[in-house]
Parts: structure tokens; C-alpha cells; sequence
């Protein structure tokens, strides 16, 4: 019998392969793959058993990974087997299929270190329960983390022999990513201004445990680091742990430290990266079962060039700061201003202070032991425990705005901390840090800050009287006493300056009235990529060191739709294939920038009113801008849209002339943040002249980015250029287009219709529903001028590990046929078009949608939390008051601590009635869940304090029971309670009043709800009144924060829950639901997390990717293309 896996003699071998594209020895893994599925899910759910009956669950546990390991060694020898009968088969395939029938042996041996690492684990557990000893969690979570590896041996392997066969990688020059027998490999990633600045990886493939992986590849390590340094002399380096966690992939980075010479670099290996990656590891593994480590990625090895800051040099102090007398200047010939300022301090002159010869030597009073100079930042913290001192080092910003109730303009010299210590001691130094880079020099320089008060004293306040001020948030108080109290807290939860509202501007209210109006030009745009697949590329360093990417991501066509809101005329779609599209993409964007400029410095006249419209102006009582009524004395108009002449209604005169034309124009792309983004910030930060910002998440993702256009500027000023925002629409409609075009009515297609007015009805349908598209077939231009649309298999997609339905490949093939589509790159063409304009159908029905809802165009905005903090205002027109006094902001600060999420009791069993297993000789119970409806709707439609903040005179006397719960004076008090012993028993499964602290043995802060009795708890005094009730004891009443509430948040909130009750989908039940909690999330938001973010595009000058990495602050980079890196400070 012809055995139907090898070729006939009477068929050639392309015809053997299309008839048979994989042979059986291959095919058999996912049948064996399956037949494991059901034993992995015992394991798992066996160790989830209760620890009092663990020995039956182990019993069970061994059984099933037993018979799992039995089952991957059979499959294994059958996959051998099999591959030793395909023998014939193997010799007509190329040599590369061979390296992937190497993987069956590495495979086999991985799964028995496994196996050891499995029983040795599951004794370990007998054992101490055979002791009477209580097991902690840990163990079960290494068991969860053991099952996962199990499981990733199986599925590598499973995609190894996929790709070898589906995708036809080489193994022996690329495939792999240069695996070695060693278990890793060195692969090069990015490189930026001629391999300056580098970022190379060591991709792990065999190693199971961290620290044995850290230890064999820290040669490797080291030897691309001196290599590095032998070239560039000085290096800027950190590392990136990637690893494959239970619940998702996460990064550990370590801190970049400046490395010379003379550096040790093993020590620096140990020490910042083996110990802090092991020990940040070891945190995640602590928290729960989901943080387990089920496998190693790689070793991320972050390279850049450093001019270190020449620090010693003497240098000049600005004139602003002379001028204070509050700096003393102590200059230095051997690098040592940093030792000369501090003897300074310590050992204060009475005459000539700004002389050498008045302090002692420098080495003969300090222990500098280890310290280098030059010295670096993240040193002072040696240099303080060896000297018994604490440091905290200032710089000066430029361009910082000093408090608006002074009317000075920007201070260029003001003071902000760069440095604070994390210990403050009796003997404390402050010291200025200063910088000179303006003559072509990248020099620093220490001085004494013998006074902090007069130093700073011009950008707190105008009062020139002397002030005890604060060295951490740099704010003042009258007396020692209350600079004292407030440092308690300060220093603890704050490491940065800290800028608040003045009494002259402490009121917030809606004031966007412009964002009202509809933007005039909005644009959509897409672009697609085809997946050029890399081969590995030696460089550099010899053959061990490789550049390597699985695939490259190369643009190939962009379209885009301009939405005329004005002037449908205006209108259009356009697209460009080609290698260079979003170049052509961002030269249309200036043109249009160009022209928007000269439609907007064109002025219509208004059109002649109608004799409805003149009455309805004489009639008129609120102005349709403010909504405020008219006053006897002010002064009514006609306001007009400038664009159209359109009478829009009767206004204030002040009102028209601030309700001008807004000079920008967003630019919408779906997924901007995650994918678009990277290919488009390149192009407008070079392509032409204007400032980029940058409104950032991280490094590599941002909520959106904007280019001024240089040339639109008119008579230099720069509030009536024409700025391009690049803005992500999934911050708005977090669905995919797919989702969010099926809730669309064929009435609402109308940018569709409009561009295809000539489709029937059926042809329409076709356009509006999303297509599919074979990307990762699709890895050259080449691939664009097939003349059919490839197999349905060639839509598969590796991210999704899916391939594409059978309805939606027909849907494709009947799009093709219809539209008579030549080849790829027409089907490519429409497809880009057919996306393109369902995004500006759903967003231009969302404007509609807001704007009838709100009053407020969405255009205008970035996120939907921002475009709902604005509607809120817009529509509960609440005026704040926003706090100015520091010490309530951190009293406040301290009542925020999260939501509670626990489980007091491990396990309940509950004998039910209702069940099988019910036994009636035993009480009846039941387990409950409850979820409580609207919780958020209902927290933010209660009373809510606005305004009148100030402290109580006399706070040990205040009584909080005593007050209304619907009163219109709320209250935030600082307390000590006792919980009483009686009331543990009771108060066990939840007990009251939550606080922030380390659980014993731990690093890190969770929210604990102890028994404990609570000191200096900060809580409102409905939680008190309720804590009371429930048995707890106040014992004193420390602080007490008075201040004005109301209901004005319900209205808003009874808004949203209409609209979603009459919501016809459940995308709109979500909106609508976000539309209210979002406002709690913008009322919480923590500005101190916001991330400063620069688009470097050269190396050298003062604002150069040099200077960036020089500076003490610099945090860590991330490399878009040669001539464009971002650099977080």
C-alpha cells in the first residue's frame, strides 16, 4: 500500500507538497497537544484545593502531572519516531527543516528538568504539612508558575515545528534569532546618530531560573559594554528584564548609571542589575499567584554615549541669584565643588566665604571613601551615610511661570528641587546645582544655598519679610512651629515642588466656551504596513553580534478624509501608495495647514438677518456664548460665524470677541497611541519647520502629539498659528471599527454615500462592513501585484493566533469580485478607503451625538475623560474653589487610599438544599455574591465639598455626630481610634477604617484592613459617624477641615444615567458609564505621575540628545529611527 504521507512515483515533488503541505509526524502535535489540555486543567484546579485537605489534593496533583509528563515523553517519541520514518521525506526539504527537528531533543530534556523541579517542589509541600506546619501561598503559586512552564515547553515547541513548515524561516541564518548552544544569544535592536545611542538584547531560549540566566549571560553583557567603551569612553547603561508572567508580560528596568573607565563594571553587573532584578522579582512573586514567572523573553541591554557634566569647574552664578546673597560660591581647581560646598555648610566662615582658605581641607573632615569626583547624583546617598549628613540639591529651570497674582512674567532663574533626600538628618546642606552649556561646554557646578528662604523668596511671594519655607514642595510658613508639622507629612508623601492656585485665581469653572463650536477641518486617516521579514545582519563586533527582528513594520499606503463641517464641497478622500506615503501624508498636512490659515484670515460678512432672527435677538435674555442673562448694563451683539457669515445668536460684547476662530486641526487615527503614532512622529518632527509636543503615557505610547506649523504664523504672534493635533480615536470609542460600524443605521453612512453616490443599496453594505487583509502575507511590494487574493490560510494572523473566518474570506472574495479589483494593491487601496470612512462616519456621528447631548464638540478634546470633566462644568455650572493652602492638599491627599479588594475567609462551603451533595443532618447555608448597581453614580450624587475650605480653631471640641448628613457644611477630620477588643470576633471579615502600610516581611504598601487601633487617621465624617455606630472609639479629634457641599455633581450624573437607559447598544451603555466615572477619575488624577517627555532630532547642541543624557535627571530613552529618539527626564 502507498503510504499517502511521501510522494508517488508518478507525482513530482510540488506536486506532492501542494496535496500534502505537512507531514504527519507534524500534524500529530496538535492531536497530542489537545489530549494534554484536560490533565493541565486538573493540575491547576487540584492546587487550587482548600489547605485542609491537601494531602488528597497532592495525591491527585502527582497523579495528573504524572500522567501529563508521561503523555509529553510519548509525544516526543513519537514525534521522533515519525521524523526517523519521513527520513525519505526530510531529504527533499532544505537543510534549514533539520535545526527544527533538533528542537524535539531540547525540548524533551527541558520537560524533564521540569519534572524534577515538579516533584521537588510537591515533597517540599508533603513534608511541611506532615509537620503540622501552615503552608504559605508561595508554594502554591510556584506550582501555578511550574504548571505555566509546562505548558509554554509544549507550546514552543508546537510553533517551532509551525513555523518550520507554515512560515519556512531558516533556523540556521535568521529563523531562530541566532540561538546558540549556550541557551542565548546577542541580538541588536535599535541604533540612533550613528550608534551613539544602542539597544541590544540577549534573547533567552532554554533558561528556566532567573538568577542562573542573569549569572551565564553576564558576560556577554559586560563584553558588548566595553566594546562600547572603548569607543565612546563613557556610557549611560540599563537593563530590561522582559519576562512571561501567569497573568500578563511584564519589564523590570533598572536605573541607568554613568559608567567610565575606571569603573568596575562586574560590580556594577552584580549590584544594579543581577540584585535588582532578582529582588524586584521576588516583590511581583509576593503579590499574588497571577505574578508568577512562567518564562524568561530577554535581557534588554540599553547602551548610550555620555559627556559627563564637567562638574568642578568654576562658574559664575547667575546675576538674579548673586544679586540675593542667599548662595555662597566656594571655587574649586580639582573637581571637588561638590566637597567645598558642603565643608561650606558645615563649617560656616564668618568673613570672606567665598575664599578657599576660610574652611578646612576637605579631605581631612569628610570620608569620601569610594567617591569619585567629578561626582554623580545617585552617589551623594554614599557620600551622606558615611558623613552623618543629608544633602538635598536645587537647580534652575528656565521659562517656569512664577504665580500669576505677581504679574511677573517668567521668572528664568527659578528654583526647583532636582535632588531631595530620603533621610533628612540634624546636619542638612542644601546646595545649587548650575549649568553651562551656552558655549558650546557641557560643564556643572555645586554652591551653598546658605539661604533657601531669600532664594526663593521672589517666586513665592511679592512680601519681602523672612519665611521658614519647606525644602521639599518650596512653600512657606510664618513660623518654625507649622514648618515643622507640616514637614511630617511633606516628607513622606512628596518629592517634588509643588505649585498651587493663588487667592486671586483659586476659582475653576467652565470657561472653554469656543470648544462649543464645531471644529471647522477635521482629518481621518489610516495607513497600512506590509511585514517585511528580517534576516539576521552581522555588524560591528564580529560575527556573535547580530541585528535581528521577526518582522519590520514598512508603511506602504496612507489615506486620509478631510470633514469640512462648513462646506461639504470641501470634503475629500485622499490616498497615496508608495514607500514614501507618510512623507506625501505629512506635505499634505502642511498644505492644508497653508490653506486653513488663509480661510481663516478671510472674514465673512453676516448674512442679513431674518425677521425671526431680529426678534429673536430683541427678545433674548441669556447669551447664547456664556448662558448667563443679560444685565441692564451690558452690552448685547449679533454674533456670527467668520468662516460662513451664519448669525449664531445674541452674546455679551466680551463674550464675542473671546469667541474667536480656533487655529487647529486634529488629526484622528485609530490605535494612534499603540501603532500609527511611531510611524508618523519621525516625518513631522523633521519634514518641516515647528515646535512638537508631546502629551505622553510612556515613551512609546502617547495620548497624542501636535506640530505647529512655523509658516502659518502671522506677525509673530504665536496664539494664531495653525497647529496639526494627532489624536487617538480609541481614547474616545474604546471598540474596534468593526464593533462600533455595526451600531450604525444606513442613514448614518453619510460620508460613505457620498464618496460611492452611485452604489445600490447591496453594493453599500459591502463598504460598510470592516474587512480583513493579509498583513503578515503581505511582506514585500511585491506581494501587492498578485493578480488573486491569496488562500484563506495566508490571512493568518500571529498576533491573534487566528486565521481569518470562512465568512469574512468570503466577504473579501465577493468585494473583489464586485469592484472588479485587479490585484492586491487595488484590494489594498479599497480596503485602506472602506476603513478610513467608517472611522469618519462613527466619529462625525459622535460629534453629532455630544454636541446634541453636551453642548460641547468632542474635536476639541484629546480622551473622553477630558471632553467629560469639561461637560460637567459646562452642564452643573459648579464654580471650585481649588485648594491654596499645601497643607490641605497633602490632608486631603492622605484620605485617598484605593479600593479595598480581599479575602478575610479563604474558603466557605455551603451545604445547600438545592444541590446533591446537601446534608440534612447539618444547618442549611448559602453563599451570596452581591454587586452593588451604580456604585460610582451613587458616591458622586451625594454631597460634595466646593468651596470654603479652612481649618477649625478649636478641633478637640468639634463634635461630628452631631452634623446632618445632608447638611450643607461638610467636614474631613484627622481622628485617633480604638477598636475595641469585643468587637474583633464581629469585625473580622471586614474590618473598618483601611490604612496604607507594609504587611509583615514585605516591601511594598498594600491596603490592609487590620484590627489595630488607628492613629492619625484621616477620614470624612460620614465614615466616622458609621465607624462610631459600629462600636470603634474616638479618642481624639487632631485636625478638622471645614468646607462648603452640595448635590451639584447629581444633576450630571442623572444626565448620563438616562441617556444610558435609553441606549440602544451596549457600546453606548459603556459610554455613557464612562461619560460619570471618568469625572472621578479626572478629580483623582495624580499630576506628580505625569511624565516630561522630549523628541530629540539631532545629538549635539543644547537641547541635543547629548546634552539630555548628560543631565542628572535623565531617566531612561527609547529609539524611534537614526535621527529621532525620546528621552524621558
Amino acid at each position: 500500500m502507498n503510504d499517502r504521507r511521501y510522494p508517488s512515483s508518478e507525482e513530482s515533488d510540488d506536486e506532492w507538497r501542494c496535496r500534502e503541505p505537512m507531514p504527519k509526524f507534524l500534524s500529530d502535535l496538535d492531536d497530542e497537544s489537545a489530549k494534554v489540555e484536560a490533565p493541565l486543567s486538573s493540575a491547576r484546579a487540584s492546587v487550587a484545593k482548600e489547605d485542609a485537605r491537601w494531602n488528597l489534593a497532592t495525591h491527585h496533583l502527582r497523579r495528573e502531572i504524572g500522567a501529563r509528563i508521561d503523555r509529553e515523553r510519548k509525544w516526543i517519541e513519537t514525534t521522533v519516531a515519525n521524523s526517523v520514518r519521513a527520513s525519505d521525506y526530510m531529504r527533499r526539504l532544505p537543510l534549514k527543516y533539520y535545526v527544527y527537528h533538533e528542537s524535539v531533543y531540547e525540548g524533551q530534556s527541558r520537560i524533564y528538568r521540569i519534572q524534577t523541579a515538579w516533584s521537588r517542589r510537591l515533597f517540599d509541600r508533603c513534608r511541611v504539612k506532615r509537620s503540622g506546619k501552615r503552608g504559605n501561598t508561595g508554594a502554591v503559586t510556584a506550582l501555578v508558575a511550574l504548571i505555566a512552564r509546562l505548558e509554554g515547553s509544549r507550546e514552543d515547541l508546537r510553533r517551532r515545528f509551525e513555523r518550520a513548515v507554515g512560515a519556512g524561516l531558516d533556523g540556521g541564518e535568521g529563523g531562530s534569532g541566532g540561538s546558540s548552544d549556550r541557551g542565548f544569544s546577542w541580538i541588536e535592536i535599535d541604533a540612533a546618530f550613528q550608534r551613539r545611542v544602542l539597544t541590544g538584547a540577549v534573547s533567552n531560549s532554554t533558561y528556566i531560573e532567573p538568577a542562573r540566566f542573569l549569572d551565564d549571560v553576564k558576560g556577554t553583557v559586560l563584553e558588548k559594554v566595553r566594546d562600547n567603551m572603548t569607543k565612546h569612553r563613557c556610557l549611560k547603561v540599563n537593563v530590561i528584564f522582559n519576562g512571561e508572567f501567569v497573568a500578563d508580560v511584564k519589564s523590570i528596568a533598572t536605573r541607568n548609571e554613568q559608567l567610565v573607565p575606571g569603573s568596575d563594571l562586574s560590580e556594577w553587573y552584580d549590584r544594579h542589575v543581577r540584585d535588582a532584578i532578582l529582588t524586584r522579582l521576588e516583590e511581583f512573586q509576593e503579590r499574588d499567584s497571577g505574578w508568577a514567572l512562567s518564562r524568561i523573553l530577554n535581557l534588554i541591554v540599553n547602551v548610550n554615549k555620555c559627556n559627563p557634566m564637567h562638574v568642578g569647574c568654576w562658574m559664575k552664578i547667575p546675576l538674579d541669584v548673586r544679586l540675593k546673597k542667599a548662595v555662597v560660591n566656594v571655587p574649586s581647581e580639582h573637581d571637588a565643588c561638590f566637597a567645598r560646598a558642603v565643608v561650606a555648610a558645615l563649617y560656616p566662615a564668618e568673613r570672606h566665604a567665598e575664599r578657599c582658605g576660610s574652611y578646612p581641607d576637605y579631605a581631612t573632615v569628610l570620608n569620601l571613601d569610594g567617591i569619585d569626583f567629578p561626582i554623580d547624583l545617585k552617589k551623594i546617598g554614599k557620600f551622606e551615610r558615611q558623613n552623618d549628613v543629608s544633602i538635598d540639591v536645587f537647580t534652575t529651570r528656565e521659562g517656569i511661570e512664577k504665580k500669576a497674582k505677581f504679574g511677573r512674567g517668567a521668572d528664568h532663574n527659578a528654583i526647583v528641587p532636582l535632588r531631595l533626600t530620603d533621610d533628612k538628618r540634624d546636619r542638612h546642606v542644601n546646595l545649587l546645582y548650575l549649568r553651562d552649556t551656552l558655549r558650546g561646554v557641557n560643564r556643572g557646578h555645586f554652591a551653598w544655598i546658605k539661604n533657601l528662604s531669600r532664594l526663593v523668596n521672589s517666586q513665592l511671594t511679592a512680601k519681602r519679610y523672612a519665611k521658614h519655607v519647606c525644602d521639599r514642595c518650596l512653600h512657606y510658613f510664618y513660623t518654625r512651629d507649622k514648618l515643622i508639622a507640616h514637614s511630617v507629612d511633606c516628607g513622606r508623601m512628596n518629592d517634588c515642588a509643588v505649585v498651587l492656585p493663588n487667592k486671586s485665581d483659586k476659582w475653576l469653572s467652565f470657561d472653554n466656551y469656543v470648544r462649543k463650536e464645531q471644529l471647522p477641518f477635521v482629518v481621518y486617516a489610516n495607513l497600512e504596513c506590509f511585514l517585511e521579514r528580517r534576516e539576521r545582519e552581522n555588524v560591528e563586533g564580529g560575527p556573535r553580534t547580530e541585528r535581528y527582528a521577526y518582522q519590520r513594520h514598512v508603511p506602504f499606503s496612507l489615506g486620509y478624509y478631510l470633514c469640512c463641517t462648513c462646506n461639504d464641497t470641501a470634503s475629500a478622500y485622499r490616498y497615496c501608495r508608495g514607500e514614501d506615503c507618510v512623507s506625501w501624508f505629512v506635505n499634505e498636512l502642511r498644505v492644508l495647514a497653508r490653506r486653513v490659515k488663509n480661510k481663516f484670515s478671510t472674514n465673512i460678512a453676516m448674512v442679513e438677518l431674518t425677521e425671526d432672527e431680529k426678534n429673536e435677538f430683541l427678545l433674548a435674555t441669556h447669551c447664547h456664548v456664556c448662558g448667563k442673562p443679560f444685565q441692564p448694563e451690558d452690552k448685547r451683539v449679533r454674533d456670527h460665524c467668520h468662516l460662513t457669515g451664519r448669525y449664531r445668536g445674541p452674546a455679551h460684547s466680551r463674550c464675542n470677541l473671546n469667541y474667536r476662530n480656533v487655529y487647529v486641526i486634529p488629526v484622528f487615527f485609530y490605535n494612534l497611541s499603540g501603532y500609527d503614532a511611531h510611524f508618523v512622529v519621525e516625518k513631522i518632527a523633521n519634514d518641516f519647520e515647528g515646535g512638537v509636543d508631546l502629551l505622553p503615557l510612556t515613551k512609546e505610547s502617547y495620548i497624542s502629539f501636535s506640530k505647529t506649523v512655523k509658516e502659518t504664523q502671522t506677525d509673530g504672534k504665536w496664539d494664531r498659528y495653525v497647529k496639526l493635533q494627532f489624536v487617538d480615536s480609541y481614547k474616545f470609542l474604546a471598540a474596534s471599527i468593526e464593533t462600533l460600524a455595526s451600531y450604525l443605521n444606513r442613514d448614518k453612512l453619510r460620508i460613505t454615500r457620498s464618496e460611492y453616490a452611485d452604489l445600490s443599496a447591496e453594493d453599500l453594505d459591502l463598504l460598510t462592513r470592516k474587512g480583513v487583509f493579509p498583513y503578515e502575507y503581505v511582506d514585500g511590494a511585491d506581494k501587492l501585484r498578485d493578480a488573486e487574493l491569496p488562500p484563506r490560510e495566508a490571512f493568518y494572523s500571529s498576533l491573534t493566533d487566528e486565521t481569518a473566518s470562512e465568512s469574512d474570506y468570503e466577504h473579501a472574495t465577493r468585494v473583489r469580485r464586485r469592484f472588479r479589483v485587479r490585484d492586491l494593491g487595488e484590494y489594498s487601496d479599497l480596503y485602506l478607503k472602506t476603513d478610513v470612512l467608517l472611522l469618519a462616519n462613527i466619529f462625525e456621528n459622535f460629534r453629532d451625538a455630544c454636541s446634541a447631548s453636551y453642548g460641547l464638540d468632542p474635536a476639541h478634546y484629546y480622551t473622553l475623560p477630558g471632553y467629560t470633566w469639561d461637560a460637567m462644568l459646562w452642564y452643573t455650572a459648579v464654580r471650585f474653589e481649588l485648594l491654596t493652602d499645601i497643607d490641605m492638599v497633602l490632608f486631603v491627599e492622605r484620605g485617598i487610599r484605593g479600593g479595598l479588594s480581599q479575602c478575610s475567609l479563604r474558603y466557605a462551603r455551603a451545604n445547600n438544599r438545592h444541590v446533591p451533595t446537601h446534608d440534612s443532618s447539618q444547618p442549611t447555608t448559602y453563599l451570596m455574591y452581591y454587586d452593588v448597581n451604580n456604585l460610582y453614580g451613587w458616591a458622586m450624587s451625594e454631597s460634595l465639598p466646593y468651596a470654603n475650605f479652612q481649618w477649625l480653631d478649636d478641633p478637640e471640641n468639634f463634635d461630628a455626630t452631631t452634623v446632618p448628613t445632608d447638611s450643607d457644611v461638610g467636614y474631613i477630620l484627622e481622628v485617633d481610634l480604638e477598636y475595641p477588643r469585643d468587637l474583633h470576633d464581629a469585625h473580622a471579615d471586614l474590618p473598618l477604617c483601611p490604612t496604607r502600610d507594609k504587611p509583615p516581611g514585605k516591601r511594598q504598601e498594600k491596603l490592609l484592613a487590620t484590627l489595630y487601633d488607628k492613629s492619625r487617621y484621616v477620614t470624612h465624617y460620614r465614615n466616622l459617624q458609621q465607624c462610631l455606630r459600629l462600636g470603634m472609639r474616638l479618642t481624639r479629634v487632631r485636625r478638622v477641615l471645614r468646607f462648603t457641599q452640595s448635590q451639584w455633581l447629581r444633576v450630571y450624573i442623572e444626565l448620563n444615567t438616562a441617556l444610558r437607559t435609553r441606549a440602544s447598544n451596549e457600546f453606548e451603555r459603556n459610554l455613557y458609564k464612562l461619560m460619570n466615572n471618568a469625572v472621578f477619575g479626572k478629580i483623582m488624577e495624580n499630576v506628580r505621575d505625569h511624565v516630561d517627555l522630549r523628541l530629540v532630532t539631532r545629538w549635539d547642541g543644547r537641547y541635543g540628545d547629548e546634552a539630555l543624557i548628560a543631565k542628572p535627571n535623565f531617566h531612561s530613552r527609547s529609539v524611534f529611527s537614526e535621527n529621532l529618539v525620546a528621552i524621558e527626564l
